[in-house]
């Protein structure tokens, strides 16, 4: 899993994380998986309440946008194999 800058730093983490998920993980157990290993970043990457993904955060997997994908669905072939990292980026927004 690949973190953006600035959860690095709150999570004291490098910029590519491992975390321990099912046989067929989704998007909401890599998240459980990260606050889990990473408790610096509840409620950074989605409302502790409510689970949803905060509005300036994406997740990305094999060349796709998975931001509003639901959170329960499976996961990228090339994320499950270890090939390809589930990124979450910090969006930019500004004119």
């Amino acid at each position: 899993m690949a973190l953006p800058p600035h959860l690095r730093t709150l999570a004291r983490a490098e910029a590519e994380v491992l975390v321990e998920v099912p046989d067929a993980p989704t998007i909401a157990d890599v998240l459980d998986a990260l606050e889990h290993a990473y408790p610096a970043l509840r409620g950074t990457i989605r409302d502790q309440a409510t689970g949803t993904r905060r509005a300036f955060m994406r997740y990305h997997a094999c060349a796709r946008d998975l931001s509003h994908d639901p959170v329960d669905g499976l996961l990228p072939d090339g994320v499950v194999r270890g090939a390809e990292p589930f990124r979450v980026i910090g969006a930019i927004a500004g004119g």
